[in-house]
């Protein structure tokens, strides 16, 4: 079974600053970057890319330490992977690639690196909408026990001494088709060879390091960052969507607009009818909801 993906887009590496980025584009127009989350790669917009290419340029990558991009070890404070640093690869892919101005949509993990992007990169951001999140800092600082247990992944993850990294490794698979399964909702099922590429990717162990690094930066350096910006009171400037699964998590529990507003000065936001993977499990109603928001920007 294919990967499913057409071949219009094209697949080049984007050597940016110290990483190399894997990075797939078609199309022409406005440029738009789609970012990820975990535990996934750029294919989780493979029903919402090819669309979007009959009116804009797309960029699809594999954010650092995920898919087939660079997966530099993590050091000590964790700053191979904050935000702030892997916000900085996507902002040189896309001037590698001759676009100073761009929007992005990013889920999950994808959307907390354009959320950075957004802060430390205003001019660059022409529009950012954010899919099933609220702000890290948010979420840290309204932490209870039904977030402990509805997302205890952000502390397993975020465990020292090698412990995310052995116990995932023993099985790779079932934890990453366990993550998927466990928190879809939506009428459109996953694509199996979307999930056999995910699972191809978790295999090695460089990826379960890397992305066990990006969650220990959430938990540390991000956060401090995010509360210096909080505390000067560095909002967002560029208009912002928030999208997120009316059955998952994040809808049942947080008033998503309200929790951006603090964080962003332009925000609207919709539900869509899915769990927490909205690019795949909801596709028709991401779409509509995405070719909206950028064709009015």
């Amino acid at each position: 079974m294919s990967v499913p993906l057409p071949d219009t887009f094209h697949r080049r590496t984007v050597q940016a600053g110290d990483v190399r980025i894997n990075t797939l584009t078609a199309g022409d127009g406005p440029p738009v970057l789609l970012l990820h989350g975990y535990p996934q790669n750029h294919l989780i917009w493979h029903h919402i890319a090819p669309a979007l290419a009959q009116n804009h340029t797309v960029v699809l990558t594999d954010l650092r330490g995920y898919g087939d991009s660079d997966k530099p070890t993590g050091g000590h404070g964790h700053e191979t992977y904050s935000k702030r640093a892997m916000a900085r690869d996507q902002l040189l892919v896309m001037r590698e690639l001759g676009h100073e101005h761009f929007a992005i949509a990013g889920h999950d993990r994808g959307g907390r690196v354009a959320h950075r992007l957004a802060l430390d990169h205003p001019e660059a951001v022409r529009g950012l909408a954010v899919l099933d999140i609220v702000p890290t800092h948010h979420t840290f600082r309204h932490a209870d026990m039904d977030f402990g247990l509805g997302y205890y992944h952000w502390y397993f993850l975020a465990a020292g001494d090698g412990i995310p990294e052995h116990l995932i490794g023993s099985d790779p698979e079932f934890w990453v088709r366990t993550r998927l399964d466990t928190r879809h909702r939506g009428a459109t099922p996953f694509h199996p060879a979307a999930v056999d590429d995910y699972v191809r990717c978790f295999t090695d162990p460089a990826t379960i390091h890397a992305t066990c690094e990006d969650y220990r930066a959430a938990a540390t350096i991000d956060l401090e960052h995010d509360e210096t910006d909080h505390a000067s009171g560095n909002r967002i400037t560029a208009p912002v969507l928030a999208l997120w699964g009316s059955e998952g998590f994040v809808g049942r529990t947080y008033d998503v607009v309200s929790a951006w507003r603090k964080y962003a000065e332009n925000v609207g936001g919709v539900a869509v009818h899915s769990g927490h993977y909205v690019p795949e499990e909801a596709p028709k109603e991401t779409l509509d909801a995405l070719v909206t928001f950028f064709g009015g920007l």
